[in-house]
């Protein structure tokens, strides 16, 4: 019994780091577009930032850590952000949810699979030519479109504005 005490032991050493990475797995839902789309639309008291990035994608990776602090920030207000990830959806397992769980990133996240970007890409917004990042910041009527990166102290005065007025 006591052999088997040892290896029961050195058998639950050997597996608890891997136990301890399961813990922490993140959920990412995978949405096509019909699905997605409400997330542009919500008429409420409500802030959103809506940001289109993959994880490929060294400008969209590069801002992410700002989009976090921002929606650390507004936590507490009437703001809701969503990272919208264009990876590929055969790569969530091995790619996105990796990146997220390394990067810390809390924001809620979606993978969107809509291989017909041509389609609903002037849906988000007609000047948006489809490269990322691109953000959509928006509250009710009050919408500001932007295609390329974002610092902090950009995102905080937009949102500051909105979230206030």
């Amino acid at each position: 019994m006591k052999y088997f005490n040892t290896i029961a032991v050195f058998l639950f050493l050997l597996i608890s780091p891997y136990l301890l990475v399961s813990q922490n797995y993140r959920e990412v839902a995978t949405v096509d577009f019909k699905t997605f789309e409400p997330w542009l639309k919500k008429q409420n008291d409500t802030t959103y930032v809506i940001n289109f990035w993959a994880t490929w994608c060294a400008p969209c990776v590069k801002e992410l850590p700002d989009f976090e602090k921002i929606n650390k920030k507004f936590e507490s207000q009437k703001f809701k952000m969503l990272l919208v990830s264009l990876d590929f959806a055969r790569d969530k397992e091995k790619r996105l949810i990796p990146f997220l769980e390394k990067n810390q990133l809390r924001a809620e996240v979606v993978l969107l699979s809509a291989p017909n970007a041509n389609v609903w890409i002037d849906i988000v917004d007609e000047s948006w030519s489809g490269a990322i990042p691109a953000t959509l910041i928006y509250k009710n009527d009050r919408k500001v479109f932007h295609e390329g990166g974002y610092t902090f102290d950009e995102l905080d005065q937009i949102i500051s504005k909105l979230v206030t007025n």
